[in-house]
């Protein structure tokens, strides 16, 4: 009867698992990197950057639409401020949760953001976003739903 040495099999769960848990890591940097672009896209109103993080069949529900919207109208309440001479003058982003799962992570934070108007008045807000990513065949994460909501003074 042959003995097997369980030694080096459970090595090799050990390690398997740490690296698993390694590249979990590393695309949930990867994906939380790309929510950064998506407000510096803003920030810099680069509609074209900010356009590319969305996959063409997005479907989501911004705060701004009263119905779901598609990757067509995903600029709208971007354009909606700044043709009426706003700008995003300063923003800052509270991460709550990142979770990868396979090819698809989940993003969930609040973003604190400070408009300033043509005649410079300041607004400020703070709204939660949930966004769902997904990795592409050529390891690019776009935007595949999300949600947002305006927090209220109640509700942190």
């Amino acid at each position: 009867m042959k003995r097997i040495c369980w030694i080096p099999v459970i090595a090799l769960l050990l390690i398997s698992t740490l690296c698993e848990a390694q590249q979990a890591n590393k695309d949930q940097d990867v994906v939380w990197s790309r929510e950064q672009t998506y407000w510096q896209a803003v920030e810099a109103n680069n509609l074209k950057d900010y356009r590319e993080l969305w996959r063409d069949d997005f479907l989501g529900w911004p705060f701004s639409s009263p119905n779901p919207a598609r990757k067509a109208n995903i600029t709208d309440w971007i354009t909606a401020r700044t043709s009426k001479g706003e700008r995003l003058k300063s923003y800052s982003l509270e991460r709550l949760t990142v979770l990868v799962s396979g090819d698809m992570a989940t993003t969930t934070y609040r973003a604190h953001s400070t408009w300033v108007s043509k005649d410079g008045a300041e607004q400020r807000e703070v709204m939660r976003v949930l966004h769902t990513w997904r990795r592409e065949p050529n390891g690019t994460w776009l935007i595949f739903s999300g949600m947002s909501a305006p927090v209220r003074a109640e509700s942190k």
